[in-house]
């Protein structure tokens, strides 16, 4: 089955994904199509599999390892209160994370629910050059944490 996942992944591999961070142990952090919630990040695995029952042993656990720490990163350069972590699979039947950094600063009717309640069209879209610095220490925190090395984006 193809998806957006697989051909995102496809476009990572050959450096063609504008919003690709970095490649980690366990496939491809990319920041989110839309910014609503500055940080937006997600973890799409190389190669794709359906869901995260077919990973098992070491590839499952590094899997949710990258994520957790994507998420550490996330959250402290965000200076987010907390994360939130979703892995849906519905709309793209292939597995994919969403670690979305939450903030006190939301508005009241959103801020303590999920992040699906956000008007998704009216969001700021992904801009290179607002996001790129962004990406950029996003990557350096990654590297710290031993998931990503250094060349793993042009």
């Amino acid at each position: 089955m193809s998806t957006l996942i697989h051909k995102r992944v496809i476009e990572c591999r050959n450096g063609e994904y504008p919003k690709a961070v970095c490649q980690v142990r366990s496939g491809w952090v990319v920041l989110g199509d839309v910014q609503f919630l500055p940080g937006y990040s997600l973890l799409l695995p190389d190669p794709v599999v359906a869901n995260l029952n077919e990973l098992t042993g070491e590839a499952r656990s590094c899997f949710l390892e990258d994520m957790t720490l994507l998420g550490d990163a996330v959250l402290e350069l965000t200076n987010a209160v907390r994360i939130n972590y979703e892995i849906l699979g519905n709309v793209e039947p292939a597995l994919h994370a969403h670690v979305f950094p939450r903030f006190d600063d939301e508005p009241e009717d959103l801020k303590l629910k999920p992040v699906w309640f956000y008007d998704w069209k009216a969001a700021p879209e992904f801009d290179t050059n607002r996001d790129t610095p962004f990406m950029d220490k996003l990557r350096d925190k990654l590297i710290a944490l031993g998931i990503a090395q250094s060349d793993s984006v042009e």
